[in-house]
């Protein structure tokens, strides 16, 4: 269901499940402003009350898209003052009284919501999507929890956590009430090949997007990784070439295991959450790639998770 509008379908979703936690991650206010983010965030807290959340995020490839990156414009871009705001933004719209706010990157006043309307009031968690230091921090300092990018990996966790802890103290907040999350790419199948092909393809997109939009940003990322820029290089040359088909061929096993995904045979997979849980990560978000993606989700549904939450 890529390229499709993510807030849509997870109205979709929620109208089908009655269990699962469903987040959105992640949306970038350089694409919504955060008062129609905050409305839509409504809509989902009234059709799935208490198992949803917010993924906020500024996400380069938007900022780009939008033509609000760094030489774009003639204004110098503040990604972290902008997720600052958001965040505001969005919790003070779905508390339901009256906001206000004339800031930096975005301005907004919403009237209060009427007392005898039948609305949804009070904030979801928000995850704060962050790769580099700074932005861990600002997901400290205003976030419910941070969400890491796709090539997290175990070695990548405390590392964020610091960054995270850090931030939240500087607010005088209790970094014990924060979250860690990990982006992690990932596929299951009944033997190692076939279930890590999906992740290979999803490993190729992403180092090339690592290579080409956030340089800087991800070089511990990919540090922590063991990954170096020679080594990811002609992923991102192939994929420019001949897009993440040719790519994907240039993922050797060497650099998929790197990337540490949560992929191959159920046991495989259930291994590696185990790491991720370890390494003091509370939620993995799996970015399931690969053909057949419904038995994917029934594999880890069902010979996954009972095993990693029970």
């Amino acid at each position: 269901m890529e390229a499709r509008s993510a807030t849509a379908q997870s109205t979709l979703v929620a109208k089908e499940t009655s269990r699962v936690t469903i987040g959105w991650g992640i949306i970038t206010p350089y694409s919504r402003h955060p008062v129609e983010i905050a409305m839509e965030a409504r809509v989902m807290q009234e059709v799935a009350p208490d198992r949803f959340f917010v993924g906020l995020g500024a996400s380069m490839i938007f900022m780009r898209q939008t033509g609000q990156a760094a030489g774009q414009s003639d204004r110098k871009p503040r990604p972290g003052t902008a997720i600052r705001e958001a965040v505001e933004i969005v919790r003070g719209v779905m508390e339901g009284g009256e906001f206000e706010l004339s800031g930096k990157e975005f301005s907004a006043y919403v009237p209060a919501l009427k007392e005898d309307t039948e609305s949804p009031r009070g904030a979801v968690p928000i995850y704060v999507a962050g790769t580099g230091p700074k932005m861990q921090q600002i997901a400290g300092q205003v976030g419910d929890a941070l969400l890491t990018a796709s090539i997290s990996t175990p070695a990548f966790m405390p590392y964020a956590r610091g960054n995270m802890d850090a931030g939240a103290k500087e607010a005088g907040r209790d970094p014990e009430k924060l979250e860690l999350g990990a982006t992690c790419i990932s596929s299951i199948g009944d033997d190692a090949d076939s279930g890590s092909d999906g992740a290979r393809e999803f490993a190729a997109m992403y180092l090339a997007n690592k290579v080409q939009n956030i340089r800087g940003q991800a070089d511990v990322l990919l540090e922590k990784a063991g990954l170096t820029q020679e080594e990811i290089r002609p992923i991102a040359e192939a994929m420019e070439k001949g897009g993440r088909l040719a790519a994907k061929e240039k993922v050797t096993r060497e650099i998929l295991r790197k990337c540490k995904p949560i992929a191959g045979t159920p046991s495989e997979c259930i291994e590696r959450i185990e790491e991720f849980k370890a390494a003091g990560c509370d939620h993995v978000m799996l970015e399931l790639w690969g053909g057949n993606r419904m038995r994917q989700i029934e594999m880890f549904g069902q010979k996954v998770l009972p095993e990693v939450l029970g």
